[in-house]
């Protein structure tokens, strides 16, 4: 049972939309970076390609995200995509400052922190950041990238779930 507010409640209208845009099933990702208290990473599902020539990828940072200073000024960054077995570090990286451990993460020269056995990775340069209503797009362009086999990890209406499981 799904509990929302009466309908002439102010937030209602909200609780829709959100409901609304739940409909659209997106991938999973974790972007790291590092930040003054070290590597930190961070769950999205808002996530995608912009070009392929310059190679450029956008995700979207809200602005009352606890990370947000960090991540907001990270010169470099990396995009992890998900694997379908990945639920328990997506719902780590999902809430609260998140930094990870010693052995939890690889580093390529001067790059962001990078995850191990992600389903792709995006290691990328800061291109722009473009403030939009309550979050900032964050533009990277592609200095890097590396992908594997296996399901995503997906999220659906407020529930993970796997695609290409079988294929």
């Amino acid at each position: 049972m799904t509990l929302e507010p009466p309908p002439d409640h102010p937030t209602a209208e909200t609780t829709a939309y959100r409901r609304a845009l739940g409909a659209f099933a997106t991938g999973v990702c974790v972007v790291t970076a590092d930040s003054a208290q070290g590597p930190l990473g961070l769950t999205i599902n808002s996530f995608t390609s912009v070009s392929l020539k310059p190679r450029l990828i956008l995700w979207c940072l809200d602005e009352r995200s606890e990370r947000w200073p960090a991540f907001a000024a990270a010169d470099r960054f990396a995009v992890h995509v998900l694997s379908a077995a990945d639920r328990p570090r997506a719902a780590r990286f999902a809430r609260g400052v998140a930094l990870l451990s010693e052995g939890e993460f690889e580093r390529q020269a001067d790059g962001a922190p990078c995850l191990p056995d992600a389903l792709a990775r995006f290691d990328c340069a800061a291109h722009d950041r473009i403030r939009m209503g309550d979050h900032m797009i964050i533009v990277g362009r592609v200095e890097d990238f590396a992908v594997g086999e296996g399901p995503a990890l997906t999220y659906w209406r407020g529930r993970y779930g796997a695609m290409g499981e079988g294929e």
